[in-house]
């Protein structure tokens, strides 16, 4: 029985010991090396006493991170990961709530560590890794260990103005990724292309569908993403097969035209989620990879990366939007009306909620939180059983298919009518000379405003809104930006709109 995520690095070091693991700008490692530095850190770990505590990495976006990450596992931690990114502020911020038992920097970024975590114990990389394997202190760890205990703690904006830690464990990842990696054939001849930043539940599914499978795991460096034709190159040169990538992200190749530069030929699969996939970016894809299988996820970080997927099918018409699909195995996905009611009728719009083995264990340090989103099945009077509500409306269509409707929060009423900001975002963006847009609502001044990147005059986008939306779904205010900001996570930063 699997109860501990590193079984997967284990049987594939056994099985494929020369196999590429990962590889990033400046390294490859194989499944030999990566068990080796990580049992070694891990070792170095156990004499620290990190069993059942939490354990912040502050590192670049690269393999040594990950060796971190692995070792602190093997010495019964869970861990979370300090992005550099973040301002100092904010990491001050995740670290007031996480309080963790030692954080875990590299001799490159000691000074800056030291000077943001003053409180904190901080020890290199290099430090631990220089330690002898202690196979004592590693099986006394395994054999104490439970498939409930933590893996790892992603934090994510709180609506409160404190981060929310997501804290999940090693039983909801490999329900989900014994899942995943079987649902779309991932094995160990793969090179999945790593987006996501560590701190960004994407990039969970990358990290342990290799180690699962054998696969190796190609560590884009984050530079690469403000260079597109840079991006295409490394994507070519390390022969990317898999993209699990966020929607903006492949949105940057596809408005900046990167796929005319070059075409990464090995990718045999992109599978994307965070937000709505604009259909002329699908259309773009498509066009330069037509052999490639695409794969729309849904899912919030608090059941484990994904919920739902739909495979698209090559000949059908996206125009109208893409479902969200159907449940992944040992997930039931399900929606409740504003009485908390099962919703059965089709077309229908319910707030989306979910149950099973992969949901978190709930927030840290934050149980009013946990009382609002983790909560009992109001469907099941007869025994404690815990579901997550989304906060997301959707809706399943005649064929079974659930479409995601918006957030309940991004549902407004406006001049008498309630209004799916995402459905005005659809429309708009369909629009000729539109690269990528998106609306808010300011509700104090009661106003829709809308943004907008792309080649398109101002004063021409809203004639054209005007004669294709209801007067009421047309922005009053309409702005053309040469890019959109976007959050660490690299979805729309609302945020930066309202100010």
């Amino acid at each position: 029985m699997n109860r501990n995520v590193l079984q997967y690095l284990e049987e594939s070091a056994s099985r494929f010991p020369e196999n590429c693991a990962m590889l990033d700008e400046n390294r490859r490692y194989s499944y030999t090396q990566l068990l080796s530095k990580s049992r070694a850190i891990g070792s170095a770990l156990c004499k620290r006493n990190v069993f059942a505590c939490p354990v912040g990495v502050y590192g670049e976006k690269d393999c040594a991170s990950l060796f971190a990450f692995f070792g602190i596992v093997y010495a019964g931690g869970f861990y979370c990961f300090l992005n550099p990114e973040l301002p100092g502020s904010r990491l001050s911020q995740i670290t007031a709530v996480l309080s963790p038992k030692l954080i875990i920097t590299t001799s490159a970024l000691k000074d800056e560590a030291a000077r943001i975590f003053p409180e904190f114990g901080l020890v290199t990389l290099e430090e631990l890794e220089s330690e002898e394997i202690c196979e004592e202190a590693l099986l006394s760890v395994r054999e104490r260990s439970i498939d409930t205990d933590p893996l790892y703690i992603n934090f994510t904006s709180g609506s409160t103005g404190v981060p929310k830690g997501i804290v999940v464990a090693h039983r909801s990842v490999i329900d989900f990724i014994d899942c995943f990696t079987g649902t779309f054939g991932i094995n160990e001849t793969d090179v999945i292309a790593n987006q996501a930043p560590f701190d960004f539940d994407v990039s969970v599914k990358d990290i342990y569908s290799a180690l699962k499978t054998g696969a190796a795991i190609a560590v884009v460096p984050r530079k690469l993403f403000s260079v597109p034709t840079g991006l295409i190159d490394f994507l070519c040169e390390h022969k990317a097969t898999v993209m699990i990538w966020a929607v903006s992200a492949l949105c940057l190749l596809s408005t900046f035209h990167a796929l005319d530069y070059k075409t990464p030929e090995t990718v045999r699969m992109i599978l994307f989620s965070g937000e709505v996939m604009p259909n002329k970016a699908l259309k773009n894809f498509r066009a330069h990879l037509p052999k490639a299988k695409y794969v729309n996820l849904y899912g919030p970080t608090e059941i484990t990366c994904n919920c739902t997927y739909h495979i698209l099918e090559p000949e059908r018409d996206y125009s109208a939007g893409i479902p969200i699909g159907k449940p992944f195995l040992n997930e039931d996905v399900f929606l409740l009306d504003e009485n908390d009611k099962k919703v059965t009728k089709k077309e229908a719009v319910g707030e989306i909620c979910v149950r099973g083995s992969a949901l978190a264990l709930g927030y840290y340090s934050a149980p009013q939180q946990n009382e609002l989103h983790f909560v009992q099945n109001p469907l099941n009077p007869y025994y404690p059983e815990r579901i997550y509500r989304t906060g997301d409306l959707g809706r399943f269509d005649e064929n079974g298919d659930l479409f995601f409707c918006g957030r309940k929060d991004f549902q407004i009423k406006y001049m008498g009518h309630r209004i799916e900001l995402e459905e005005i975002e659809r429309e708009m963006g369909a629009i000729e000379g539109v690269e990528r847009c998106c609306c808010i609502f300011d509700e104090k001044k009661s106003r829709l405003k809308g943004f907008y990147v792309g080649s398109i005059d101002r004063v021409r986008l809203h004639e054209i809104m005007t004669k294709e939306l209801p007067s009421f779904m047309v922005p009053g205010i309409i702005r053309q930006l040469d890019e959109m900001p976007l959050t660490k996570n690299g979805k729309i930063d609302r945020k930066k709109l309202a100010e």
